[in-house]
């Protein structure tokens, strides 16, 4: 399959041609955020993140440009969007002033944040229940077992680039499940 044929199936909502193109271009893209965030695990999400909106905007394209070009670019913007919201929060819980003493929050959770969480957590298994067993057995080995991609791969004897495409189509679905509820 040839890049322009992908995309052309893509905006078609082609499954195997979004498969192609993450197969393709995956590398590209973690390559140039690992450069830029130094970090592997930032890298991952960036690109993972790039993928999901350049399939969600694939429709908005220009095939004046090299598709590369265009995903690098996404890319490049998520990352400064997540460099401006950590320097924000970082601006907003500083104090440049010496006269100010810093005050220690407790972040314990009080009794009614642990119910909560225990609500919230019941009503997202039950959520994650819904989705087909295959992107519940993904979801539960990344995000329950903590396993890396390899793990993963490993373990459902898949290639890496399946399972981050299964994890980004069951968070996908997952998220649509919870807005409906």
């Amino acid at each position: 399959m040839e890049i322009k044929d992908a995309i052309k199936k893509a905006k078609e909502n082609d499954q195997i041609a979004f498969n192609f193109l993450l197969d393709t271009f995956w590398n590209d893209v973690y390559a140039f955020q690992l450069k830029r965030t130094q970090n592997e695990n930032d890298a991952e999400d960036i690109t993972i993140q790039t993928f999901s909106k350049a399939f969600d905007k694939i429709d908005t394209y220009n095939e004046d440009y090299k598709f590369k070009t265009w995903l690098i670019t996404i890319s490049k913007n998520i990352h400064i969007d997540l460099v401006r919201k950590q320097n924000r929060t970082i601006r907003n819980t500083s104090k440049d002033d010496e006269d100010h003493y810093l005050e220690i929050i407790d972040d314990s959770p009080t009794p009614e944040d642990k119910i909560i969480t225990e609500q919230n957590l019941a009503k997202l298994l039950r959520d994650i229940k819904k989705l087909k067993p295959h992107y519940q057995e993904v979801i539960n080995l990344r995000y329950f077992q903590e396993l890396s991609y390899k793990e993963i791969s490993e373990d459902l004897n898949e290639p890496i680039n399946n399972v981050k495409v299964k994890l980004l189509r069951a968070k996908k679905l997952l998220a649509a499940i919870i807005t409906k509820s």
